[in-house]
């Protein structure tokens, strides 16, 4: 069993997922044929989305502006 990850895209009225073909190939995959697809959508990494933030510090929390 082979696992890819891939972006759906919109054709239409529908939505539509493509097998490349090495996958094709590797699991014998042949036009017409029916396949079953387990989906698992995936949850996105926020890690480094903000390079420029700084740490929050406790003594940030309470300073105004005005002062």
């Amino acid at each position: 069993m082979a696992q890819i990850i891939q972006r759906v895209k919109k054709i239409g009225g529908s939505i539509m997922i493509r097998i490349p073909s090495e996958i094709a190939d590797i699991e014998h995959i042949m036009p017409g044929e029916a396949v079953q697809i387990d989906i698992v959508k995936l949850r996105k990494d926020w890690f480094g989305a903000f390079p420029g933030l700084t740490p929050f510090k406790k003594e940030e929390r309470f300073k105004s502006k005005y002062e």
